[in-house]
């Protein structure tokens, strides 16, 4: 999909992005939860989103045609190390390309980091071959989390 833009949010885009997370998590269920609706801590809370800014690397809207359909957050965990924290996408906008525009936009944005880690609930078949195709490996597998790594030289 052409015209995305990757920017970082700010205080006033809260609101519109935890009702874009809200809507996102709820498709779960399309993709192996077992609950209609949920998803992972602080999915739908305006105060997490902006605690999440405002403690994180980089907090960052997804735009396209000049309106928010989306957002990511990255941690530096130190020594090259970064964590993507989450990504979520209103659901009319899957499939569509964008996850694998804003995983480009972050390795070309941060070419200094060597190692990228994201864990993902192994029920979520979508994000699991997702990771896999970006060319994550996965390090650690329990009960409630798949642990993936991708190791740049």
């Amino acid at each position: 999909m052409e015209n995305v833009i990757f920017k970082k949010i700010t205080e006033r885009e809260i609101k519109a992005l935890t009702e874009i997370s809200k809507k996102a998590f709820h498709t779960d269920h399309l993709v192996g939860c077992d609950k209609k609706e949920g998803g992972p801590p602080g999915y739908d809370s305006e105060q997490f989103h902006m605690k999440m800014m405002k403690i994180s690397k980089a907090f960052y809207k997804i735009v396209y045609m000049d309106k928010i359909i989306g957002g990511f957050w990255i941690m530096d965990k130190g020594n090259g190390h970064y964590y993507f924290a989450r990504i979520f996408l209103d659901p009319e906008y899957h499939r569509k390309g964008i996850g694998l525009q804003a995983f480009e936009y972050l390795f070309a944005k941060y070419p200094n980091v060597t190692k990228w880690t994201l864990e993902t609930p192994p029920w979520n078949i979508r994000t699991r071959a997702f990771y896999i195709k970006l060319g994550f490996q996965i390090v650690k597998e329990t009960n409630n989390d798949i642990f993936f790594e991708r190791n740049l030289p």
